[in-house]
């Protein structure tokens, strides 16, 4: 069915029917400008929708046969990390677990529910997770209970399971072969080799005291980049961990707290940041000659582009594909910008 949609010039807004928190794009090339969105409602019962775009009438569509409902709202949202149409169509989620949702034409149904904690008959929440797009069996996640966990979700067996930090961990991300990082409410970023699994190397950590870190992302192009996010911070700490424990960059032209970051792809230049201050920000970020770590005048970049929205933006995703396409969410609508 068409959706309920509204237009601007290089702005492609849907509106859902409650409020957006998570996002992804699939990868799969006969599935272009396919997207889901995860609801935030403080209930135990939430939905996660697949939405369509088509880039050539710049109309969304929608099935209320591809709706399901999801315990809790969901924390992340990943696609199946393949172009290849001959792969699973399948999406994950996190929330209370690990769920693995394989999609039809007609209905979504519940493949596997991975529980790492078998030995009690509660969960902890998964905060976020990330799927290897190298090794497309494996999906890292993170947890409140201090955990990270790497699932072989084709033999749904825990590959490994390791005490990453002192207190909850909020967000993984893969780096590489066997390489993934994390931050937690200690405020530090901890990168973890699976090959050594009783240490990690600390490469950066919060000069705010008992300051939480929430987000990272790995630059998947670039894997010399890590950004990360404080709690209640207007700033984007750019890592190279090359050098460690002395940020590349801040960007610090937020007006209030950034929620959610996203690297575009290839060639992993640039990045979008979102925030409590309505506002997207494009950011070129590349490490030019003569710039070091702890030169002062770095935190001075200004973003390439930004956009303004109606109120504070929740999340962000960069496609991974189509290289011109960003999605954000706030309040009930999921907006696609052109860039």
């Amino acid at each position: 069915m068409q959706s309920s949609s509204v237009k601007r010039p290089g702005i492609y807004t849907y509106i859902a029917q409650w409020p957006i928190y998570s996002l992804a794009w699939s990868v799969r090339h006969d599935k272009k400008s396919r997207l889901a969105v995860g609801s935030f409602l403080e209930d135990y019962s939430n939905k996660v929708e697949i939405v369509q775009f088509n880039r050539d009438t710049c109309d969304f569509t929608t099935d209320n046969r591809l709706i399901f409902d999801h315990p809790y709202s969901p924390t992340n949202l990943m696609f199946f990390p393949s172009e290849d149409a001959a792969n699973p169509d399948i999406i994950a989620t996190s929330g209370d677990y690990l769920r693995i949702w394989q999609i039809h034409d007609d209905r979504i149904e519940l493949k596997s529910l991975l529980n790492g904690n078998k030995s009690s008959e509660f969960s902890s929440a998964i905060t976020s997770f990330d799927w290897a797009d190298f090794d497309v069996h494996r999906v890292a996640t993170s947890s409140v209970d201090t955990t990270c966990v790497i699932w072989d979700i084709e033999k749904e067996m825990v590959d490994a399971q390791l005490v990453a930090h002192d207190k909850e961990v909020y967000d993984i991300s893969w780096g590489g072969f066997n390489i993934f990082a994390s931050v937690s409410g200690d405020g530090s970023v901890r990168v973890f080799d699976l090959r050594n699994k009783e240490r990690s190397t600390i490469i950066y950590e919060n000069p705010m005291q008992e300051c939480p870190l929430l987000r990272l992302e790995w630059n998947k192009s670039d894997p010399r980049f890590i950004a990360t996010v404080g709690m209640d911070s207007n700033k984007v700490v750019i890592l190279d961990i090359r050098f460690p424990t002395t940020p590349l960059m801040e960007l610090s032209k937020h007006k209030a707290s950034v929620n959610a970051i996203s690297w575009a792809p290839s060639p992993g230049r640039h990045m979008c940041s979102v925030g409590d201050d309505s506002r997207a920000l494009i950011w070129e970020v590349v490490s030019k000659a003569g710039v070091q770590p702890g030169n002062s005048t770095i935190g001075q970049r200004e973003p390439e582009m930004w956009y303004g929205s109606m109120a504070e933006i929740n999340n962000v995703r960069w496609s991974p594909v189509e290289l011109d396409w960003i999605a954000v969410a706030f309040l009930t609508k999921l907006q696609l910008l052109k860039v």
